[in-house]
């Protein structure tokens, strides 16, 4: 073992003794501070108080050090050995970097967090997301990584993007638990009463959660500061998910319309092809007797898309993530969008569905799930089959569970498509009855379960 390898292991073996017991072990303290100092780095690398921000403020050469740190590099070999060609001097200072980031993020303790605690902690974590050769805020969201080959998405990585869900499969949910865990330790009303300290609140799925929750409880400042977190979030995700949905939204081109004859539907690479038996060799000219046009009518049948969330409190990421996809496709020419949300009970949120905060700020969290009261308010809304689409999205643990499918299975041989989605989460993680999951399988509608872009390729699909 030559001294770079004793190096590194001093580094590691630090990094998981702090992860596992946040007392510090005199011996390793030290000598990690003598291999940080010794390699140039500064020694705030070792304290965890310090965040990723704060280092790289004082130390700006080190952002790009940080950027792609954890994509993995082709191994390289000199004469037929696989570590021939291994620099351990620069993997003694990426220990020490990837220490750093590894610990802030994960040691997350105990107790009360502050405002600027949580906030430099999800700074953290995007520093952990663009190590891995993602956008701060990928994981956590459940967008998917690029693919093999692809240029890493943090501002300075270079190499490949690795497979994430082979590499830590488990890396994005974990992030979003320790999050929540954090926002759930905080005293959230007394952070909204300040607007210093609410001004700190990064908007997240978890916290939004906790607002929703909490918001019949709060007034004045800290209902007006709830509101905007709120609002800056829906507009976030609605800008994302916008982008998703604009990409093919328009319909078929209909060829049983003629092509309007303009100047700016002019095929010329058509005309010329379809006209060059008239060139004149003599003249060195065309002469068109014909022209060509673009087709650009398109189909325009009226859609109707029903959109019915389960509001109960296992629902909480997919009925965030719904609503503002129910609102985007309002926008739509000739989709008429219908919302309901139910627990219990079922709410008609339909004349709202257009402004997702307003949604938002008249539903209620938790309670039991009764979707054939949901049901009661969707068949009244089918009234042409063939153009209806109706979303459902639940886990699908019913009290009335046969009924409920039965009326479901009904939807479907009518012609309406029905889409049942068990989850459209931040993670793609939920659980969903497997006694409905078999039997949807069966009807020919399978779950849709992942992140929410599986749920709007569906969607765009039926409504082009």
């Amino acid at each position: 073992m030559t001294s770079h390898d004793k190096r590194r292991q001093v580094l590691y073996w630090r990094l998981l003794a702090r992860l596992f017991d946040p007392e510090e072990r005199a011996t390793l303290e030290t000598a990690s501070l003598g291999v940080v100092e010794d390699i140039g780095l500064p020694p705030a690398l070792l304290d965890p108080q310090v965040s990723v921000d704060s280092i790289v403020q004082r130390h700006p050469g080190l952002a790009a050090e940080f950027d792609g740190l954890m994509v993995p590099t082709p191994v390289s070999t000199v004469d037929g050995y696989a570590d021939g060609g291994r620099d351990r001097a620069a993997e003694v200072r990426r220990a020490a970097l990837v220490s750093k980031v590894l610990l802030n993020v994960f040691a997350a303790g105990s107790g009360t967090v502050t405002a600027g605690q949580l906030a430099r902690w999800q700074s953290d974590a995007g520093w952990l997301e663009r190590a891995l050769g993602c956008q701060p805020g990928q994981l956590r969201a459940g967008r998917p990584t690029a693919g093999a080959g692809a240029s890493p998405t943090g501002s300075g990585g270079g190499g490949t993007t690795p497979d994430l869900s082979q590499l830590i499969p488990a890396i994005g949910p974990q992030l979003g638990a320790i999050e929540a865990d954090l926002v759930k330790r905080m005293h959230l009303r007394e952070v909204l009463a300040d607007p210093a300290l609410a001004a700190r609140l990064t908007p997240s799925m978890s916290l939004i959660e906790q607002l929703l929750r909490d918001k019949n409880n709060l007034s004045g400042v800290a209902l007006a500061n709830a509101k905007a977190l709120i609002r800056r979030f829906v507009d976030e995700v609605a800008e994302v998910l916008r982008t998703q949905v604009a990409k093919a939204t328009v319909g078929a081109l209909d060829r049983t319309v003629p092509p309007k004859r303009v100047f700016r539907n002019l095929d010329l690479d058509r005309t010329i092809w379809k006209n060059l038996t008239n060139w004149s060799p003599e003249e060195e000219r065309l002469y068109v007797d014909r022209l060509f046009y673009r087709h650009t009518a398109r189909k325009t049948t009226p859609q109707r898309l029903i959109v019915v969330v389960d509001q109960s409190g296992s629902m909480v990421d997919s009925m965030v993530n719904c609503t503002i996809l129910a609102s985007i496709f309002t926008g739509l020419p000739r989709v008429d969008v219908h919302l309901i949300a139910y627990d219990t009970q079922a709410l008609d949120l339909t004349p709202w569905v257009h402004d997702p905060f307003e949604t938002l700020l008249r539903t209620n969290l938790g309670g039991g799930t009764d979707g054939t009261v949901a049901m009661g308010l969707v068949r009244p809304k089918i009234a042409e089959p063939r153009n209806t689409v109706v979303v459902w999205i639940s886990d699908f643990y019913e009290w009335q569970a046969e009924p409920l499918f039965d009326s479901m299975a009904g939807i479907h041989r009518s012609g309406a498509k029905f889409i049942p989605v068990g989850s459209v989460t931040s993670s793609g993680r939920g659980s969903v009855n497997p006694w409905f999951r078999e039997r949807f399988k069966d009807l020919g509608t399978p779950v849709i379960s992942g992140h929410i872009g599986k749920l709007v390729h569906e969607l765009k699909t039926f409504l082009a």
